[in-house]
């Protein structure tokens, strides 16, 4: 019997002899980056001049301005932005957001705006990889000098504050020349000194 199988086996591999040189799978291309707000997202701009050009980023734009980092998360990175919406902005009392933006309170803005910021270009997938490596957390040190905690609630990532206040990644895996940008739907506040 095992003699039937020999030949069999023979034949087979002179088939796949004879159907020719097999050409080289070319790798295939990163996705195209999300669309924000209905806006495509350019991975050739900074993460500045793409949340310019997100309507739902446009409060988190004027704050990057307004605390004079405007230079900084248009250079080149690698940086990580957890770029908050609109409403979440929204969600602060009424009047802070126009108390941020006045130009004695630059300093307390640029900590807010830092505190989105962690050194490094991470994907989804590796702040999940470290989420999983940490067994279920992970903390990341801003460019404020506070931790954020990253948790998985289902398949999205939490973010939470030093406060606990908690934010959600809506949009993930912006790339621009800044490094990645993630949208997430709340405002991550650091130590108020």
């Amino acid at each position: 019997m095992s003699r039937a199988l020999l030949p069999l086996g023979l034949v087979l591999v002179l088939a796949g002899c004879a159907a020719g040189p097999v050409a080289p799978v070319a790798p295939s291309a990163p996705p195209a980056n999300p669309q924000v707000g209905g806006v495509a997202m350019i991975e050739t701009w900074s993460t500045l001049d793409n949340a310019r050009a997100a309507p739902p980023l446009a409060t988190f734009a004027r704050a990057i301005d307004a605390a004079g980092l405007a230079d900084a998360l248009a250079a080149p990175g690698p940086v990580t932005v957890f770029a908050p919406t609109d409403a979440a902005f929204g969600r602060l009392a009424p009047g802070t957001l126009a108390a941020l933006l006045l130009p004695e309170n630059r300093a307390a803005l640029a900590k807010l705006v830092n505190y989105h910021v962690v050194p490094g270009r991470l994907t989804v997938a590796d702040l999940k990889a470290r989420i999983a490596a940490g067994g279920g957390t992970t903390s990341l040190t801003t460019a404020e000098g506070e931790p954020l905690t990253l948790s998985l609630v289902g398949t999205t990532i939490a973010l939470t504050d030093v406060g606990g206040n908690k934010s959600y990644v809506e949009t993930g895996d912006i790339r621009d020349t800044s490094g990645m940008m993630h949208v997430v739907n709340g405002l991550m506040i650091p130590t108020i000194d």
